[in-house]
């Protein structure tokens, strides 16, 4: 990680939030993207020539939440705590098949933030297409095209939610591993879990963190990403995940499916060889609720960790040893993509259980790295990871871990000495 002071926004003070079409509820036969895009479109304001990042939050009767998060991206800073030059930036919020006053709230702090440049557009969705990653499409695709209205280099859609207070140099953190080479940035998302009764939920979760962080460690020794080093975390979640407009573009735009959308973005990025960073420096705090609006997200694993909890059961994880395996692979046909005109290597081709002209005939057809090992991992039984108790995952991990160490230390001294 860079960790230089970012470099600084440029633009100019303005405070908008635009007032809905009466028509602005779509009927069920309506075309599926242009007429709810356009409707969306109609009701923002064109973009300031000063704009170098979109900020977005799908929002369904969020007018309780809303205020903390906006409060939160109207004290965005740089790194040395002065405020970003206002106009930098703009916050779009869509308020999506609302029964409460989402939209109202959003005007009433665009008044109360003169300085934040925020719009609030207001669309119903007929119920096939009422959903978190239609939402979330819409507004990227809309912040996409402002940005390149503008023509900003290395302009940013940054995504957060509704129930999210992002810390006051998300934006600049965001913006600085960018600079550093990022294609995308998941920022470190942290929940608050409180009260008596909610202990043991909390100890769930945290005991999940280290397992994940653990990981993360794990496989960054074992194969590890330039685009992505140590330290880093595990998570590009819709509360802090941010891509260039050249990226988004790149993979054809956020993919519309009903939940874990976020994560099939980021499934596409790594498709495309595109630089993924998870930064420990972009870091957010979002609500620990368990009534969400998604139905698979962090509530929902929220509610399926304290039923566990109150059942004494433990959750299962990826076994550490078959993932240290898989990532040996991963990282060994890695190296074998580079040479691949040569003939494929048996021994690998026998650790992923394929016959050797499958795995050849994978390589050359795949046009990236990412095509090769996602169509690998759907074809070869040797990708396949077991699942095993969290208490055993933990255990294990600390002692896969040191050895790693030691083997990156070992194989660090020749590569030191050849600078010599």
């Amino acid at each position: 990680m860079n960790h230089a002071a970012p470099a600084r926004f440029i633009g100019s003070h303005e405070a908008t939030a635009s007032t809905p079409s009466p028509s602005a509820c779509l009927s069920p036969a309506a075309p599926r993207r242009g007429r709810d895009a356009a409707r969306v479109h109609r009701q923002l304001p064109p973009p300031r020539a000063e704009l170098r990042a979109s900020v977005i939050i799908p929002a369904k009767d969020e007018a309780l939440n809303l205020p903390a998060t906006l409060a939160a991206l109207a004290s965005q800073t740089d790194a040395h705590g002065q405020p970003l030059p206002a106009g930098c930036f703009e916050v779009i919020v869509l308020a999506n098949n609302c029964t409460d006053a989402t939209a109202a709230v959003v005007r009433q702090h665009a008044r109360l933030f003169p300085q934040l440049v925020l719009h609030v557009a207001e669309l119903c969705l007929p119920p096939a297409r009422a959903h978190v990653g239609r939402a979330r499409r819409l507004l990227m695709d809309e912040a996409c095209a402002r940005l390149e209205q503008v023509g900003a280099p290395d302009a940013i859609i940054a995504s957060t939610d509704a129930d999210t207070c992002v810390a006051p140099t998300w934006l600049a953190a965001i913006q600085a591993e960018i600079a550093a080479g990022a294609d995308a940035v998941g920022g470190r998302i942290h929940s608050e879990i409180s009260g008596e009764e909610l202990l043991p939920l909390r100890r769930l979760q945290t005991r999940d963190t280290a397992y994940r962080l653990l990981c993360a460690r794990l496989e960054s020794l074992i194969d590890p990403s330039p685009a992505d080093p140590w330290p880093r975390h595990y998570q590009h979640f819709g509360a802090s995940l941010a891509l260039t407009t050249r990226a988004y573009r790149r993979v054809g735009g956020l993919p519309e499916v009903r939940f874990l959308e976020d994560e099939a973005l980021c499934q596409a990025l790594r498709r495309h060889d595109l630089r993924v960073r998870h930064s420990p420096y972009v870091q957010v705090l979002t609500s620990a609720r368990r009534e969400g609006r998604v139905e698979v997200g962090l509530s929902w694993q929220l509610r399926e960790w304290l039923n566990m909890s109150q059942h004494y059961r433990e959750p299962h994880v990826e076994c550490p040893h078959q993932l240290a395996a898989l990532w040996q692979v991963r990282r060994q046909l890695r190296a074998y993509w580079g040479r691949r005109a040569m003939q494929c290597n048996q021994a690998l081709a026998t650790r992923l259980g394929l016959a050797a002209s499958a795995l050849q005939a994978q390589v050359q057809q795949a046009t990236s790295f990412g095509e090769l090992w996602e169509n690998v991992a759907a074809t070869a039984p040797g990708t396949t990871v077991a699942l095993v108790p969290l208490s055993r995952a933990l255990r294990e991990l600390p002692l896969l871990i040191k050895p790693a160490q030691a083997t990156r230390r070992a194989a660090s001294v020749p590569q030191l000495l050849a600078h010599f």
